[in-house]
């Protein structure tokens, strides 16, 4: 019991020791700017106090919603979550160390068969199956904010969980800014590799203001 204690304790430090907004977050708007290849869209995006999204001037639906997803996926790992309610019901073990030094976490009773590696008190890998795609997250840059860390270079890479066949390889660069008390991404160039074809796509953020909170 010692070990599985130990191992859940270290995927505790590492969890609750990622960047995330507090409960006073205000929300942000930003000016966005889409590239990919020669194509340029431009754009407004709004994240609300709640952490919901609004992208408007943007013509284009399939963008509107690229942008929107991207959003989402940012805010998703800022948002503050609860150990105990997201993880208590888990089993941990530990598992091998590999050669960088990243410890593997197994994980029993997690509904999407998650597994992670740590290195220190970060989370360097996240490895999840969920329906048909299985997909590896290794994270191999961070910002160190004084108040958690933000992975800033990091690449995912999707596979059919049947046949192990690799489908899709991203590979993400980040830039973050504080903004009055917030990191918040202004940059991001994301580079696809899908059925031999490469893509780049650059997220450009600018003009970031806090939104002012509502006078009640």
């Amino acid at each position: 019991m010692a070990e599985q204690k130990s191992a859940k304790d270290l995927f505790r430090s590492a969890y609750e020791n990622r960047y995330t907004w507090d409960t006073a977050f205000p929300g942000f708007s930003a000016d966005i700017e889409l590239k990919q290849g020669d194509e340029v869209y431009t754009g407004k995006v709004q994240v609300k106090p709640d952490m919901t999204v609004e992208v408007s001037g943007v013509e284009d639906e399939q963008v509107k919603e690229s942008i929107y997803t991207q959003m989402r996926d940012v805010i998703t790992h800022r948002k503050r979550g609860n150990f105990e309610q997201a993880h208590g019901k888990n089993e941990f073990s530990l598992g091998e160390t590999d050669t960088t030094g990243a410890m593997e976490i197994l994980v029993k009773g997690d509904a999407m068969g998650s597994n992670y590696k740590i290195r220190g008190t970060e989370i360097c890998q996240v490895s999840r199956v969920m329906g048909r795609v299985a997909f590896t997250i290794d994270t191999h840059e961070s910002v160190n904010t004084g108040e958690g860390y933000i992975a800033s270079r990091y690449d995912a890479i999707f596979r059919n969980p049947q046949t192990n066949e690799v489908t899709n390889e991203l590979q993400f660069e980040d830039d973050y800014e504080k903004i009055g008390n917030y990191y918040i991404m202004t940059h991001q160039v994301v580079r696809s590799h899908e059925q031999g074809k490469q893509t780049t796509t650059e997220f450009k953020y600018s003009n970031v203001k806090l939104l002012e909170p509502a006078v009640v």
